[in-house]
């Protein structure tokens, strides 16, 4: 196999890792977008990652959303009142991103991941109230929420769903699973006004962001089946969930600081 093949293959494999994850626990799948880039894809400018891997995960999104509805686990007013409300938080938090360096971007980017997993560990055995809605008394909350974690998923340039399923769970108290779909409007939504952003300053390299879109389409379908299984189990996607989180961000701290 040629070189440019190889390459080819791993920018494919990349994306189906990254769509697996989507559809297995939500957003938080974009966590690896960009350190699959950076260090197995080889992308140098960790902007022109963070810009790449936004719009490839918007557009995943979207594919698991759609097996995520067919199996109506998606709380769409819960998605609207986030999404929209985080909307406007992403286009400030990558404006704010862009002006920062790369390199200490991605490290606390990594911090920050450790410190939600912990949280996500606390809180696996809460299974939830599967009956849990967005009304007068939460919408404010959940708005709250949603505009908190838009501006930080611009500022990391991710998807941003590793902070949209816990935040959805806090402030409805709905289940993993709900969460899981729920996010996935959200995802999208913010990783398109990220993208866009990142667009406009020319960091987005088209033809990788396709070859991810290919494989994360085929990933996603199988990460929504997963999802659904594992649901079952009491705790199952919430510690799988805080487990990639945990092995990313090692990782990229240690990236991070050979660098320095």
């Amino acid at each position: 196999m040629s070189d440019p093949l190889l390459h080819t293959g791993l920018e494919i494999f990349s994306g189906m890792l990254v769509g697996f994850t989507l559809g297995l626990i939500g957003g938080g799948g974009s966590i690896l977008a960009v350190p699959l880039m950076v260090y197995l894809v080889g992308v140098s400018n960790p902007h022109v990652a963070i810009g790449t891997s936004a719009l490839a995960v918007a557009i995943n999104a979207l594919v698991g959303l759609a097996q995520h509805a067919r199996a109506h686990t998606v709380k769409w007013r819960c998605a609207a009142i986030f999404a929209s409300c985080g909307v406007a938080g992403a286009f400030v938090g990558a404006a704010v991103g862009k002006a920062v360096d790369g390199k200490r971007l991605l490290l606390c980017f990594a911090i920050l991941m450790i410190g939600v997993g912990i949280l996500m560990l606390r809180g696996r055995r809460n299974q939830g109230c599967p009956g849990a809605s967005c009304n007068r008394d939460n919408a404010a909350k959940v708005a709250g929420f949603g505009l908190g974690t838009g501006v930080l998923s611009g500022f990391f340039g991710i998807g941003g769903g590793f902070l949209i399923v816990p935040g959805l769970i806090a402030s409805t108290g709905m289940p993993i699973l709900n969460a899981v779909g729920t996010s996935l409007v959200a995802v999208a939504a913010f990783g398109l006004s990220t993208a866009a952003s990142y667009m406009m300053s020319g960091y987005i390299d088209w033809q990788l962001a396709a070859l991810f879109i290919v494989g994360g389409a085929v990933g996603s379908v199988a990460g929504t089946r997963t999802a659904r299984s594992m649901a079952r189990s009491t705790g199952s996607l919430t510690t799988f969930f805080a487990g990639v989180i945990f092995c990313v961000a090692i990782y990229m701290i240690w990236q991070s600081l050979r660098s320095l």
